[in-house]
């Protein structure tokens, strides 16, 4: 089983903390979803013929595209691959997009999980960080999706915000968990170079959040949703039981994933391949029957470090049998010596054969990863 990624750059505007690629050419969209078809089915084989159980569409905000362009895009998806009849089919949308036609349009196409980036309840917020939503219109998207029948809706959460306290993300928090969705994700602000949020706070304009209060954040959401029933399976997410994202888990159960429009990222077990970060380019390569994408081919220690990045960082941990039987004796015992010192700190177990973080060693997971890491 394997999974698409489709990437759709489209915004109306940009948040002032983005440093995704994403345009605000909207008159592209048509000449764009026409390459993308075509990259769908010219890239066919990178999976050798595996079955798609998830389908993946985000920005960008793609819930910019038109009912023709969504026909179109799905169309030709079902068209090129076998798509298993219970595949997850998710689609990131902005709450204002939102609207009661855009929802009871969406039903009618395959799409059957809505990822909704709400990023906080607090008004005077997310006006500074330039989100086109209100608190309200975000309550009432999800509510409106609840009614035309979506069963399964994740929302973002942004922490860490811009002049943000304890009592304000604990009100986030609660609202969050007022709503039932199936899945949240969280995660804490990045001011990321060159984006507008980077040269306020190089301006004095606004202040990062310290280191304390970073930790707070971050253990008051552990708490908060764990006590509200939600599974902790991933550092930044949280799922009723059962109800993770099967597509995002994929990236981290050494999956197979195809991942089309410019910056996407591909994996199929031996190589890495991404796409040029340029809407011209890609527009332009794909056109030309020109090769779009770099690759990256994987040895033996690159695959070990990336199945310790991606698999230490979940509740279901690093199976030690695989560790042994996929990457050889060397690299076992390497993993384990280098664990060691986590394990008697009580910042890393093993249970069942698998080496887990513990909660404690959450806190610090990029520090261990990066201790277990082939150098």
């Amino acid at each position: 089983m394997a999974g698409i990624y489709i990437h759709i750059p489209f915004c109306k505007r940009r948040c002032i903390y983005c440093d995704f690629f994403s345009t605000t050419q909207s008159e592209k969209k048509t000449s764009y979803i026409q390459a993308l078809c075509k990259e769908l089915e010219s890239r066919k084989e990178y999976l050798q013929g595996e079955d798609i159980e998830t389908v993946y569409l985000g920005g960008g905000t793609p819930s910019q595209l038109s009912q023709q362009e969504l026909e179109t895009l799905f169309a030709h998806i079902y068209k090129v691959y076998t798509i298993q009849p219970d595949a997850e089919i998710t689609l990131e949308a902005n709450p204002d997009d939102l609207t009661p036609a855009y929802i009871s349009m969406l039903r009618r196409l395959p799409i059957n999980r809505i990822s909704m980036g709400i990023q906080t309840f607090q008004e005077e917020t997310l006006r500074m960080l330039h989100r086109r939503h209100t608190a309200t219109q975000a309550i009432q998207a999800f509510h409106q999706c609840r009614e035309a029948g979506f069963k399964n809706v994740s929302i973002d959460l942004m922490y860490g915000l811009p002049g943000e306290t304890l009592e304000s993300w604990e009100q986030d928090l609660r609202q969050a968990i007022d709503l039932r969705p199936e899945h949240i994700s969280a995660y804490h602000l990045i001011y990321e170079e060159g984006t507008p949020l980077w040269k306020l706070r190089e301006q004095h304009q606004v202040k990062e959040a310290d280191e304390e209060l970073s930790v707070s954040f971050f253990s008051t959401l552990i708490d908060r949703l764990t006590e509200a029933g939600y599974q902790h399976y991933e550092i930044s997410n949280f799922c009723q039981p059962g109800l993770h994202s099967r597509h995002n888990s994929s990236y981290w159960t050494e999956k197979k994933y195809l991942g089309c429009g410019p910056s996407a990222h591909s994996y199929n077990g031996i190589s890495r391949q991404w796409n040029v970060a340029s809407l011209e380019k890609y527009i332009t390569r794909i056109n030309t029957d020109k090769p779009n994408y770099e690759i990256e081919e994987l040895d033996l220690y690159t695959r070990y470090n990336d199945f310790v990045i991606t698999r230490i960082r979940t509740c279901w941990g690093m199976p030690l049998s695989h560790l042994r039987s996929e990457y050889g004796e060397k690299l076992y015992h390497y993993c384990l010596r280098m664990a060691k010192p986590h394990i008697k700190q009580a910042m890393l177990e093993i249970k069942e054969n698998t080496l887990r973080l513990t909660r404690k060693g959450i806190f610090i997971s990029d520090g261990i990863m990066s201790d277990l890491l082939w150098v």
